[in-house]
């Protein structure tokens, strides 16, 4: 007579069984599995900046290469504008760039 308790019943018992399983679940990954939430979230974090400086370092070495191919073609123009080099003869005036604030 009464069969829909009996199923009703029944149901929660499964709800409650999937909760407790999922809950366990949950907590066993998000403390005790060797690859838990808290440390992928980090490690994830540490890739990211590890891949930015990564791109960095190949945009020094684009710069580098760029920097060593006009040094290559303008021998010259580098020693005077690094070392202050000058031919026999002629004056060197160094102007210091003045940054302001």
């Amino acid at each position: 007579m009464f069969s829909f308790l009996k199923d009703l019943r029944l149901g929660q018992l499964k709800y409650k069984r999937y909760l407790i399983v999922g809950g366990a679940f949950l907590i066993w990954m998000t403390f005790f599995d060797k690859g838990r939430w808290p440390v992928q979230l980090k490690l994830g974090n540490v890739v990211e900046k590890l891949e930015k400086e990564r791109e960095d370092y190949r945009k020094n070495i684009v710069e580098a290469k760029e920097d060593q191919i006009d040094l290559e073609n303008n021998l010259e123009k580098y020693a005077r504008e690094k070392y202050y080099m000058h031919k026999p003869g002629e004056k060197v005036y160094i102007i210091d760039k003045v940054e302001s604030e």
